[in-house]
């Protein structure tokens, strides 16, 4: 599995894909959490459902993709996800994403829903954020400032990661902590900026009529079960998958699990 790069223009998108040239495959695109990088989704590309390619962005300024100047905004994730299957020749896909990564999924369905066949939404939430969220966004601003992606590393990991991921696989916070310090902090810097000024994409999530797969860690304590309840519930043809022993991270604290769950949803979706 190497990095593929695609040029849009002056831009650089560089992504992951599970079969390079597959454009017999139905496609499943996955977006990534802040502030990780398309690697996150390991996992998944290693084991994707026969039929299936998967294709897992850098969002913008992160990894290998550029971060043109200008206002930064969510929908600048979503015109690259368009960007690229466009120019991959991809009409349609499944589209999903994990924290971050399904606020940029919301910024995809409106900005391009006709590409978009059926939702992952894994450890995300619909709501803009609230004074406190944002308060504590500044306040990561000010972090990276001193200490750069380490100090960001350092503080959210406790977060990011369930009990049960730190106390029985070690392994996975060096995983996570590598991913972070390999982002740079201006990328991580517009990353918050964007979250800071998205929309709220519940009234999106309400009149969504798409299959959509909303799953979450037991563990998750910043986007708790709760979150992911409400959105499931706000989707007439969603699933609800609850993953034990996991946190915000699913996909890489229980990857078994969280593979599962996607496989049997991908198998659902006829043609």
């Amino acid at each position: 599995m190497t990095r593929q790069y695609c040029h849009v223009g002056a831009r650089t998108i560089a992504y992951l894909d599970s079969v390079p040239r597959g454009n017999d495959l139905r496609t499943i695109v996955l977006l990534h959490a802040f502030p990780l990088g398309a690697g996150m989704w390991e996992p998944q590309i290693r084991s994707i459902p026969k039929g299936w390619r998967l294709i897992t962005p850098d969002l913008r300024g992160f990894g290998g993709t550029s971060d043109p100047e200008g206002t930064p905004a969510m929908d600048d994730y979503a015109q690259d996800v368009v960007d690229l299957l466009e120019a991959l020749g991809i009409a349609r896909a499944v589209v999903g994403g994990c924290s971050m990564g399904g606020y940029a999924t919301f910024a995809v369905l409106r900005n391009a829903p006709d590409m978009v066949e059926a939702v992952v939404l894994a450890d995300t939430r619909a709501g803009a954020d609230s004074q406190e969220g944002r308060a504590n966004r500044r306040s990561m601003l000010a972090l990276l400032d001193r200490e750069g992606a380490s100090g960001v590393a350092r503080d959210m990991l406790p977060r990011l990661l369930g009990p049960t991921t730190r106390e029985n696989h070690p392994t996975a916070e060096a995983t996570v902590r590598r991913l972070i310090k390999q982002q740079s902090p201006e990328a991580i810097r517009r990353a918050i900026q964007r979250m800071m000024e998205r929309q709220d994409a519940m009234p999106l999530v309400s009149a969504l009529r798409l299959p959509a797969l909303v799953i979450v860690g037991e563990e998750d304590e910043l986007t708790p079960v709760e979150e992911s309840r409400r959105i499931a519930e706000a989707i007439p043809d969603a699933r609800l998958e609850v993953v034990p022993a996991a946190g915000h991270l699913s996909n890489l604290e229980q990857p078994d699990r969280f593979n599962q769950a996607l496989g049997a949803f991908l198998a659902s979706l006829s043609r």
